[in-house]
């Protein structure tokens, strides 16, 4: 359903419909961007207040997604700057898929690997967090992640070279020693 039109009409009901629909995105971005899941609801209360606030300029021409996206990023990022503190990446993982039978070894590798990318994650800034996290977390295209990070496309595809190349490099440290 497209809420956009009612929204910019300042709809409440519309708006809570719609940033309804993006929660669990809201939320999964927060996590990475914070470094934990603490905090992270309250981020994400923050920004859909913050979101609801600015809807006046809330272009009705552009998706919502990434526009409501980048209220949660920066709330994210400025809330992790005033704690200052460096937590921890602890991401629950999501079983939105069928159970699919695997093999006890399967789910030891499988956990091993998720601990693996996720302590890799953990030595990157915020900046790389959040590009890796709308690539791979929220499946956003090029596009979409300018509208959140306000930079072209050219820019974003630049940023998430680098971001992997600091993840693998981390992966492989982690890997070494």
């Amino acid at each position: 359903m497209r809420y956009e039109a009612t929204i910019r009409r300042l709809d409440p009901n519309a708006f809570d419909a719609r940033v309804r629909q993006e929660l669990a995105s809201a939320l999964r971005l927060a996590t990475v961007v914070l470094g934990s899941p603490e905090g992270a609801d309250d981020v994400v209360q923050v920004a859909m207040e913050r979101a609801w606030s600015a809807i006046a300029r809330y272009d009705v021409e552009r998706p919502f997604r990434p526009w409501f996206l980048r209220i949660v990023a920066n709330t994210a990022r400025n809330d992790r700057r005033r704690r200052g503190r460096q937590a921890d990446l602890r991401l629950r993982a999501e079983r939105e898929r069928e159970p699919v039978e695997t093999s006890a070894e399967d789910v030891v590798i499988t956990d091993l690997d998720r601990r693996h990318v996720l302590a890799g994650l953990n030595r990157l800034d915020v900046d790389d967090r959040l590009v890796i996290a709308l690539r791979y977390f929220e499946h956003l295209s090029e596009a979409e992640m300018g509208d959140v990070l306000q930079c072209a496309p050219g820019t974003v595809k630049s940023r998430l070279a680098r971001a992997r190349a600091r993840l693998r490099r981390h992966l492989e440290e982690l890997a070494d020693g």
